[in-house]
C-alpha cells in the first residue's frame, strides 16, 4: 500500500470519530429537550386557574402551549 494512502487513512480517522461523537451528543441533546417539553408542558396542563395566575400565565396562553408537539 502507498504511504501516501496509509497517511491519509490515519489522519481522516480521528475526524470520522469527531464527527460520529458530535452527531450522538447532538442527538442526545435533542431527546433530552423533547424530555424536558413533555414534562413541562405535563406539569403546566395539572395547574389550575389560580396557578396560572400567580404564575402569571393566561389559559388561552397555556392552551397554545399544550397544543404544541414534544419537538416544538
Amino acid at each position: 500500500m502507498p504511504r501516501s494512502v496509509v497517511t491519509e487513512s490515519i489522519q481522516t480517522e480521528p475526524v470520522r470519530v469527531a464527527s460520529r461523537t458530535a452527531l450522538a451528543l447532538r442527538l442526545l441533546a435533542r431527546v433530552q429537550l423533547w424530555l424536558h417539553n413533555s414534562r413541562t408542558r405535563r406539569q403546566l396542563a395539572q395547574l389550575d386557574g389560580r396557578q396560572l395566575a400567580d404564575a402569571g400565565i393566561m389559559p388561552s396562553e397555556r392552551d397554545a402551549e399544550l397544543d404544541k408537539p414534544f419537538w416544538r
